[in-house]
């Protein structure tokens, strides 16, 4: 049954690749998800781009599994030398956007949820997710389906860890800030030079260290990113904007962040969004030991997913190496999704 599993899988991610799906543009791919749980007898559901199931003895008395990862991809960069949405293997590579973020995690996790579907006698009810709008954070990703999905008590959440267990994941906190000041013609000493406020308040974004210092994710490290200010080059700008990307510990929320900033700084500070909240999952929590029996290591994830979405413990784990992720010529090994989906079942089974 598993060596078939291998071959679906590996079919249906080639298929996934050949069919461009776009973060808000997956409906095509959401399609395909559909065909093969129903060629494998398999119950779903659809709501927009995104497509669920449930284990066939499904059961509200026991604690449930969420195993979720994303369908849409990033746009091409202009590095690609191959067609990004064409499948191709070569030496045990598949190439393709895609392949590898995460499109190896969701075929693998299918292939896990397909295995263990028709078992009667699970200590967990299992839920599958696969999601849309996870590149772009979007609303009608995970976000929209977690109130319509069962209660769950844990989460896996495939994305490239080379089957590593990712415990704890970095939230994202993205500010702009305006520092404001009085426009002037720059031959004169008139003027407020709005670029000098923002120069000082970038000083203290590059300085400034946190002081809570987590086991797994380390610092809270906050990074200008952008800057724009002015229009001529005699005329003193009155207002200046920047933009700050903070990834954030899990010894922080994102609220507790943005309010430390706001007492340093001397600029406006409006945020983007406080929902992407850094994420966890304790080192004795029973899928955790489960994976470390088999070899497994752990470490914290500094790179955004779906966990940031969920309120439940979760694990980030799956084939394929997150440094391959939005590269030119992405690609994944075909085996790394064979051991994938066989770690998957063995990690499980040490639970279920």
């Amino acid at each position: 049954m598993i060596a078939a599993l291998h071959k679906q899988a590996i079919q249906l991610l080639l298929d996934l690749i050949n069919t461009p799906s776009f973060s808000g543009e997956e409906d095509e791919t959401a399609g395909l998800i559909e065909i093969f749980l129903k060629k494998q007898g398999i119950e779903y559901h659809r709501d927009q781009h995104n497509v669920w199931a449930v284990n066939k003895y499904f059961d509200e008395k026991k604690p449930t599994i969420l195993l979720n990862s994303h369908h849409d991809t990033v746009k091409p960069n202009k590095g690609y030398t191959r067609n990004p949405h064409e499948a191709v293997i070569e030496e045990g590579k598949i190439f393709g956007l895609g392949s590898n973020d995460a499109g190896g995690c969701l075929v693998s996790l299918i292939a896990t949820f397909c295995y263990f579907y028709e078992d009667r006698d699970l200590k967990y009810n299992f839920v599958l997710l696969a999601s849309a709008e996870e590149e772009n954070s979007g609303d009608n990703g995970i976000r929209s389906m977690i109130p319509k999905l069962p209660e769950i008590d844990f989460a896996i959440i495939g994305e490239p860890t080379l089957m590593n267990l990712a415990i704890a994941e970095k939230g994202l906190l993205v500010l702009d800030c305006y520092a404001h000041g009085t426009a002037g013609h720059a031959a004169h000493s008139r003027g407020d030079n709005a670029i000098y406020k923002a120069m000082e308040a970038i000083a203290w974004f590059q300085n400034f260290k946190l002081p809570k210092v987590s086991e797994t994710l380390h610092d809270t490290k906050m990074t200008v990113t952008q800057i724009d200010a002015g229009n001529q080059h005699n005329v003193v700008p009155a207002t200046c904007h920047f933009v700050v990307d903070i990834r954030v510990n899990d010894l922080y929320s994102n609220r507790e962040v943005l309010d430390l900033v706001k007492e340093h700084v001397q600029v406006e500070v409006k945020e983007r969004s406080l929902n992407l909240n850094s994420s966890s999952i304790a080192k004795d929590h029973e899928i955790v030991r489960s994976g470390i029996s088999l070899g497994r290591d752990i470490y914290g994830s500094p790179t955004l997913s779906d966990q940031s979405n969920l309120s439940c413990p979760s694990l980030k784990l799956g084939p394929g190496d997150s440094l391959r992720s939005h590269t030119a010529d992405e690609f994944i090994y075909e085996n790394e999704i064979e051991e994938g989906i066989d770690l998957y079942i063995k990690i499980l089974k040490g639970i279920v």
